[in-house]
């Protein structure tokens, strides 16, 4: 499990500053499939994830759903609440045992005030990941299926991360049957190898010539 000053958004703060923040957070542990705030409760406060995987989850009215974003260790959970008092657009669900730590926002802007390189540092994570997301826009509008498909699959390669034919349909925005085809063409070329959940990349400069990479590198707890 790793420790809050392993934050890009805490970085700068020094030892007495981390224990203090450190008081603010209440730590709690899930098992693996279990929400951790549902689509249209109540924000409070944000997340912070020390271990484990969860998935951020926009449903529609029509029942379908889009993964918005994998978080692994080191990421935010409801951070684009924290300045609207709004409720949450999506809900958080684990992939995999996690611990995630919970901060209530008055709690944090009153530690804010008082660290203003914290603000800086959540205000470069934020922008970051809108840019990530107009590149996300601007793939689904010029990119086919197969291109989105294999940015993917070259990051939950490199990640280890275990996902669904589902769950990977979901967080590409294609068809579960475009998905399942796509992935049995790159198991019969050689280029992935899949096995229960489990897939591995035997070939991934194939997937690199297919995809369009983010013109910018995400961290490695975060997956768009």
């Amino acid at each position: 499990m790793i420790k809050l000053r392993e934050f890009r958004i805490f970085s700068d703060l020094g030892p007495r500053d981390l224990t203090q923040l450190d008081q603010l957070v209440r730590h709690i542990k899930y098992g693996r499939g279990e929400i951790i705030f549902q689509e249209g409760a109540p924000a409070f406060g944000f997340y912070l994830v020390f271990e484990g995987r969860i998935k951020l989850v926009k449903r529609t009215l029509s029942g379908k759903k889009q993964i918005l974003k994998l978080i692994g260790p080191g990421e935010l959970a409801g951070a684009t609440t924290l300045f609207d008092k709004g409720v949450h657009i999506a809900y958080t669900k684990t992939l995999e045992r996690s611990v995630v730590g919970f901060i209530e926002r008055g709690d944090f802007f009153a530690f804010l005030e008082k660290h203003p390189p914290a603000a800086f540092r959540l205000f470069e994570k934020l922008s970051e990941e809108l840019k990530a997301f107009q590149c996300k826009l601007a793939e689904r509008s010029y990119n086919g299926s197969k291109e989105r498909l294999a940015r993917i699959i070259l990051k939950l390669g490199e990640s280890q991360i275990e996902l669904s034919r589902t769950e990977l349909a979901e967080m590409a925005g294609v068809s579960s049957k475009t998905a399942i085809r796509t992935l049995g063409e790159l198991e019969e070329r050689g280029v992935i190898a899949v096995r229960d959940r489990k897939l591995t990349v035997l070939e991934p400069r194939s997937l690199e010539k297919m995809a369009e990479p983010f013109p910018f590198a995400l961290t490695d707890g975060l997956i768009i």
